[in-house]
């Protein structure tokens, strides 16, 4: 099995059969050896910085119905809201302040935030930040939406694909939404110019380590700039209330691969790794992993954006509490970086 994390290492890539084989394979002892390379590699383009983003979850209204997510617009036990064009300003202040470069606008599809009002918000940040880097993370849009976004400044997109199997996929979500629809947005933001981030839940309901092997053939086709992974994590309003949480185990072996396929991606450590461990940020880390996006929202939204059950809101993930990251991400032997935390090579 280490032979075929050398040759990952060496050529970007693996047969579809010897990436099911080393997911099916895996142990702790080649988790480790996969985890020192990853960490070598991100060391070549990143060095040892941690690029941080302040999360601003500014709406939890979402007009599609996914089986997975407690913002699904069947659910009527989660509290609405969305936050005003000063509200989000607001944050965007007191983030910067803080040492923010990056701000992270994510919220559902959510039809009173029109593609018009949305450019307006982003120019806004932009002509308050210059310096700062603007990523929208709101769902699958038509072209010219995306183009209108990027002609107003902004910078990255991100659109998990959540699986890049099509039987899958459809497994996950209502039939009004396809998976060729999502890799379609993908395609589009890449070709505009877009910082373009995708991934996948790991463990989601039906996957396989067969569904697994064709999402690793997705991102080395698309080499996207970001990609975040994180485990599926059921949420107790859901249609997948009962189903079991997705591994740490198996997410930092994918995170280690991802770093190891598309050495210089930035690659985050995410809060539902944090929710499924005390120390699953700083595990994500040690296996490759070089962003962090602590939440920038006001406190009194944090616990409505209710994606899944126990997210992390109020504790240390919070945007404000940056000494408690750095002296965690220090015991990781990496440290906090301010600067915007442009990919590399685009």
């Amino acid at each position: 099995m280490r032979a075929l994390i050398d040759r990952l290492e060496q050529e970007g890539t693996l047969s579809r059969e010897e990436w099911i084989a080393l997911l099916e394979g895996r142990s702790e002892e080649l988790a480790q050896y996969l985890f020192a390379r990853a960490r070598a590699a991100r060391r070549r383009y990143y060095g040892d910085d941690v690029y941080i983003r302040g999360l601003i979850e500014f709406t939890n209204c979402c007009k599609n119905d996914c089986y997975y997510c407690g913002l699904r617009r069947s659910n009527r036990r989660v509290e609405r809201y969305r936050l005003t064009e000063e509200e989000i300003l607001a944050c965007c202040r007191e983030g910067y302040a803080l040492g923010y470069r990056t701000f992270v606008l994510q919220g559902g599809e959510d039809p009173a935030w029109t593609p018009e009002r949305l450019a307006r918000l982003v120019s806004a940040i932009k002509g308050e930040y210059p310096d700062c880097a603007v990523t929208l993370s709101v769902g699958e849009h038509p072209r010219e939406v995306y183009q209108l976004w990027f002609d107003a400044g902004a910078d990255r997109y991100l659109l998990r694909h959540e699986t890049a199997n099509g039987a899958h996929y459809r497994s996950l979500h209502p039939p009004e939404m396809s998976p060729e629809n999502r890799k379609r947005c993908l395609w589009d933001l890449k070709e505009i110019g877009y910082q373009v981030g995708c991934g996948m839940m790991v463990g989601s309901p039906g996957q396989t380590a067969e569904h697994l092997a064709e999402d690793m053939a997705f991102l080395r086709a698309l080499e996207p700039d970001m990609v975040g992974i994180g485990p599926f994590i059921p949420q107790r309003d859901t249609p997948f209330r009962d189903r079991p949480a997705g591994s740490l185990e198996l997410t930092l072996f994918l995170l280690g691969l991802i770093r190891l396929m598309l050495p210089d991606v930035l690659l985050p450590a995410t809060t539902a790794l944090g929710t499924i461990h005390p120390r699953g940020r700083e595990l994500g880390i040690l296996a490759g992993a070089n962003v962090c996006m602590p939440n920038l929202s006001p406190p009194g939204v944090r616990e409505k954006y209710a994606l899944y059950d126990n997210k992390l809101c109020t504790g240390d993930e919070s945007a404000q509490n940056l000494r408690d990251l750095e002296r965690r991400l220090a015991s990781a032997g990496c440290r906090v970086s301010v600067h915007r935390g442009d990919h590399k090579t685009r």
